[in-house]
């Protein structure tokens, strides 16, 4: 007997098969291929200048530092928060999971309106801070602050679902055993969750490096200072630099390449896990030493 997903008419799978190969050649390849045709149009010299320009590599240089300030925080955040809501009841749990989801739900540019009416020249408490020399809006502090709040939830929500499935077992009799809180955080918790951790970084990273809207409007735009890769791929295609822009916009095209690569080693790397942990699977044997240990 024919399995049941196989019942459909030929005519019918194969319209269906090319549909979704049609889509993804329109939707997906041929803009990769674009991307890097016209990257290289003026050959490698020309790509190799494009982006050793001071300004394409003053804006590589913020993307770099954004996300590599933004991505522990939000990482710490991610497990601090996946860790009070999986864990335990209180009150204002469901209010924690409602502003987690928050980003969301908000555009962008509005959010990054929201701190300039804060921290800008004329907002609640920029002045107050301009006068003490601490500049947010058009500056390093802000472009933070923008990405921070557009990513936050990204390792948060691949953490609460892992958490809550694998149940408080293990940490209770941990506890129960005699180990600190620290102790059985490290040594119990984190390696049960070090994959689905490792997965919201990688997508946490791309989004920081990736971000548009929000950092938009903070920026102020300012060449070779406030720019990012993004904002300064906006202004070479502007300035009708087509080949430029798109040698500065295949590095992001690369980074999304790579993000797919780890996001799908990850997901293979933990479904394995999985499997080898299911009753009546044959362990590896690194696993079977580590079970006779």
């Amino acid at each position: 007997m024919r399995p049941r997903y196989l019942t459909e008419p030929r005519a019918v799978r194969w319209t269906l098969t090319g549909a979704a190969l049609a889509f993804l050649v329109l939707f997906l390849f041929l803009p990769l291929v674009v991307v890097f045709v016209e990257a290289l149009r003026k050959g490698i010299g020309g790509y190799l200048a494009a982006v050793g320009e001071p300004v394409a590599l003053a804006a590589i240089r913020l993307t770099l530092i954004t996300a590599a300030i933004v991505v522990p925080l939000n990482a710490a955040f991610g497990v601090a928060a996946a860790w009070a809501i999986a864990k335990f009841d209180f009150k204002g749990k469901n209010l924690l999971t409602t502003l987690i989801d928050l980003p969301f739900s908000v555009s962008p540019v509005i959010s990054g309106m929201i701190f300039v009416l804060l921290f800008g020249a004329h907002g609640l408490v920029g002045p107050t801070l301009m006068a003490r020399g601490i500049r947010v809006i058009f500056a390093l502090p802000g472009i933070v602050l923008a990405t921070i709040f557009v990513t936050f939830p990204l390792v948060a929500r691949e953490l609460i679902p892992l958490m809550q499935s694998q149940g408080n077992d293990e940490e209770e009799a941990a506890l129960t055993l005699g180990s600190g809180g620290w102790q059985t955080f490290f040594r119990i918790s984190l390696p049960k969750i070090k994959w689905g951790l490792l997965y919201g970084v990688v997508l946490c990273a791309a989004r920081a490096m990736g971000e548009f809207g929000a950092v938009s409007v903070v920026s102020g735009h300012i060449r070779g200072v406030t720019n990012t890769i993004p904002l300064h791929v906006e202004i070479l295609y502007n300035e009708y630099q087509f080949a430029a822009s798109f040698a500065v916009a295949s590095l992001l095209t690369l980074l999304a390449l790579a993000t797919l690569v780890i996001k799908g080693l990850v997901e293979w790397r933990s479904g394995r896990r999985v499997v080898l942990a299911a009753p009546g699977a044959r362990l590896a044997p690194a696993d079977q030493e580590r079970g006779g240990e």
